[in-house]
């Protein structure tokens, strides 16, 4: 027993594998005064009973950064910590029935070739070679990935938790933590069974715990952890002569095999087989008042349930005959956290500070050394080195209640290995979130998405459309969206479209001081009063952290406009640079927006409004629309002459009702991806993201390196422009065919790898596939020929001129 320490720099509250990875992580990183607790011993959680498959493939850029590194630590970690570990690498093949599927995995080996993995796509006579015990006869092909396997999850968490103590790190076991208190200068003191351990941060790594060990931080901004538990069963087979001795023939195990079509894992364990389903008949746990989380529920399952997985086992019997001679030697169910997209919460807790949360993991082997990383550089950097959006706890906000995290949780778990195509939305716990004007937006045709809680339009439906959920499964363009996507751009184009837009974020800042803070935080200038104009915000390497829209009002009177999915993650921001006396206030639900747009707009207006119409770009007014008050800023996102319209929520009907009225079409988000894409306009983090530095991103002009305030990033901006970026931002006509550039597509030259789309698209106005993305610097030159590939297949491409391809001197912006 080592002695109870009183101080660390960190303590981490669980000891599971990413808690005793992050400790490891921060410890590697030179902190090594960090306390990790474990109320019972270490894996007590889902780690001790996880299957522990460690795959690299994810469609998620950011999953396959943390897959990816984590094959990459263990791989060397027995030796590097002096630890024995079980760690195979067999490599894996998934099926494929399809040939959608054989698109999404093109997909994968390409994102996972650009991170230098020998992905490989193989036919069915190819994977039969690889797995001779396999059925092929209904498959359309494999994906075959090299570094896939399986590690002891036990050996692997003692194996970080021996690194960790030996760079100085402690570790109490049987130590059960029972609250936290934050003081005034944001430190904490974490309380324990054993005594009370004060503390420069606290991080929440607690797994199917996490949602509990969440609500003591709710006195100091916290919110529930948005989470809940399933039900995971696997099973594991007799011992079958035919696998042990092809094992002693060949001295090797078996391919790890996914038939992701079915949903289920099998994998050779010893002589026999592991077999893992993901069943859509799936089992929510300690989700009613009647079955609550016990206490402690250290090293414990649940009685099987085979008939939920009754299905699937009999597939995979007839995949794989040699499964059918063997019976079941025993069978796992045990708990398994889900967060309501599936993808597990990295980074800073939401409202908290010094407070970070690395928990909810569904893969938590497979992540958990990539998770470590992150987290670490998390804390003792304050950034990552890839962006983690993906993971980031922030992007969830307020909507995220009991109701909504059980189903979706359940919708993830029976889809785990479910494609996510490009215009299909997920059905499960929607309405959560509704604009003022959400049932005339149907009763239009309105066929809705879910932005950050927020249901909007993707785009409108005719009577007779066929809005079934099946008619989305395509990676193409085309579907009857397709019609209607067009006809709403050229309604833009020619008229004037109206697109309600509820859940923009919108902050008001204010105080004496409010504008010089400003100065000192954004990396360009501000607007002067009665205008607006955009500003970036760099972290302290000079990467893209975030863009909004800053309207000013009076001379220390700011409104900061954000995009939707932004919300918590840029009022933090501000709020933590926020000095006294001045007033940060959130306002996102209080209003309505209306996107008004086209050549006709004006026309409209006067119809309609008081506005001074021949206000210039880039202003703002309040006015009067259909006789009640609204706030209009004349800036459109479309490319056109046009205004965002801002009124209170119980104004807005009466102003949506006379804008339709007086002819506007209304359009939807596919509509408006299009039309922003054709003037270059950059997605948040697509576009723009902490992967690329303001100058890579050609944002040059957004950047006062002369202005007296020493904004984060100016040195690292300074230094990047006196030695040239690598790479730069560039617009790119595709020669595209079917599908467009999905995000993370590959940019080939001369059959080398030269960059990555960041957002694709087909632009109706110039009637063209565009891409936009990076390439090293020396091709970003107009009318350079690259490759971009989509779906495994490379596409001519050109690049373009540094300017928008629809309007390039933004006169009918101006009008």
């Amino acid at each position: 027993m080592v002695d109870f320490p009183t101080k660390a720099r960190v303590v981490i509250i669980g000891g599971g594998v990413v808690g005793a990875s992050s400790l490891y992580h921060l410890a590697k990183k030179g902190w090594s005064d960090c306390v990790l607790l474990e109320k019972n011993e270490l894996t007590a959680g889902s780690t001790w009973h996880a299957a522990g498959n460690v795959p690299t493939f994810s469609t998620s850029w950011s999953i396959m950064n943390m897959q990816r590194y984590s094959t990459e630590l263990y791989a060397r970690l027995g030796e590097e910590v002096d630890y024995p570990m079980n760690y195979h690498v067999t490599g894996s093949i998934r099926l494929a029935h399809s040939a959608e599927r054989m698109q999404e995995f093109e997909r994968a080996a390409s994102m996972g070739r650009y991170q230098g993995m020998d992905i490989e796509i193989l036919s069915p006579d190819q994977t039969k070679e690889r797995y001779p015990f396999l059925e092929t006869h209904d498959m359309a092909g494999a994906l075959y990935d090299p570094h896939d396997g399986d590690i002891d999850p036990a050996q692997l968490t003692q194996a970080l938790a021996k690194g960790a103590r030996d760079m100085g790190a402690k570790i109490i076991r049987f130590c059960p933590a029972t609250g936290v208190t934050q003081h005034d200068d944001g430190t904490w003191t974490v309380h324990t069974d054993k005594g009370d351990i004060d503390c420069d941060y606290v991080v929440n790594a607690a797994g199917y715990y996490a949602q509990r060990v969440g609500e003591w931080f709710k006195p100091y901004g916290g919110r529930t952890v948005p989470m809940m538990v399933m039900s995971h069963q696997y099973l594991l087979s007799e011992e079958i002569p035919e696998i042990e001795a092809y094992t002693k023939e060949t001295g090797k195990k078996l391919p790890l095999l996914r038939d992701v079509d079915v949903s289920y894992y099998l994998r050779q364990e010893k002589h026999g087989f592991n077999l893992g389903p993901y069943e859509p008949n799936c089992r929510a746990h300690w989700e009613t008042e009647d079955d609550p989380m016990p206490e402690d529920f250290s090293f414990q399952l649940w009685q099987n349930d085979l008939d939920r997985i009754e299905d699937i086992m009999m597939d995979a019997m007839e995949r794989v005959p040699s499964l059918a001679t063997s019976g079941i030697s025993r069978v796992i169910n045990g708990p398994i956290p889900y967060a309501p997209d599936g993808l597990p919460l990295l980074g800073p807790m939401p409202g908290v500070k010094n407070a970070f949360e690395a928990c909810v993991f569904t893969f938590g082997i497979a992540q958990g050394g990539g998770a470590g990383k992150c987290l670490a550089e998390w804390i003792v950097d304050g950034q990552t080195e890839w962006d983690m959006w993906a993971c980031d706890p922030r992007r969830y906000t307020d909507y995220t209640d009991h109701d909504y995290c059980v189903k979706k949780g359940m919708e993830v778990y029976g889809n785990e290995y479910a494609m996510h195509f490009p215009h299909h939305e997920w059905p499960a716990a929607r309405d959560k979130k509704l604009s003022p004007v959400h049932d005339k937006v149907k009763e239009l045709g309105g066929v809705m998405g879910a932005y950050n809680g927020w249901e909007r339009a993707n785009w409108f439906a005719q009577p007779g459309d066929d809005i079934s959920e099946e008619a989305t499964h395509t990676w193409g363009r085309s579907g009857l969206w397709q019609q209607r996507i067009k006809e709403e751009c050229e309604a833009v184009r020619d008229g004037v479209g109206v697109l309600d837009l509820p859940g923009f974020s919108r902050f008001n800042l204010t105080g004496d001081g409010a504008a010089e803070f400003l100065r000192g935080l954004v990396t360009g200038g501000l607007p002067k009063v009665g205008r607006m104009n955009l500003v970036y915000l760099s972290d302290t390497r000079g990467r893209i952290l975030t863009e909004m829209s800053c309207i000013r009002h009076t001379e220390d009177h700011f409104t900061m406009i954000t995009a939707g999915a932004a919300q918590w993650h840029d009022f933090e921001i501000l709020k933590n640079a926020l000095p006294d006396g001045i007033s940060l206030t959130d306002h996102t639900a209080e209003f309505g927006t209306m996107i008004v747009t086209g050549p006709k707009a004006r026309e409209l207006f006067a119809s309609l409004s008081d506005a001074d119409l021949t206000l210039g770009w880039l202003t703002h007014q309040k006015a009067t629309i259909a006789g009640k008050p609204a706030f209009m800023a004349r800036v459109s996102f479309a490319g056109e002459l046009g205004w965002e319209v801002h009124c209170a929520n119980q104004h807005q009907p009466a102003i949506y009702e006379a804008v339709l009225a007086a002819g506007a079409k209304p359009f939807g988000m596919y509509a408006l991806n299009s039309l922003r894409i054709e003037k270059g306009y950059r997605a948040w983090k697509g576009d723009l993201s902490t992967d690329y530095s303001l100058l890579e991103g050609g944002l040059d002009r957004f950047v006062k390196l002369d202005k007296p305030q020493d904004f984060p990033g100016k040195a690292a901006i300074l230094a990047e422009k006196q030695q040239g970026v690598q790479k730069r931002f560039v617009t790119l006509i595709v020669d595209a065919g079917d599908a467009d550039a999905p995000y993370m597509s590959c940019i080939w030259k001369d059959g080398e790898i030269v960059g990555e789309t960041t957002s694709g698209d087909w632009g109706y106005r110039v009637n063209a596939s565009i891409a936009l993305g990076m390439v090293r610097v020396d091709l970003a030159v107009p009318g350079t020929e690259v490759e971009v590939e989509i779906y495994g297949v490379k596409h001519r491409a050109v690049v373009q001129v540094d300017q928008p391809i629809w309007d390039p001197k933004n006169e009918r912006l101006r009008a």
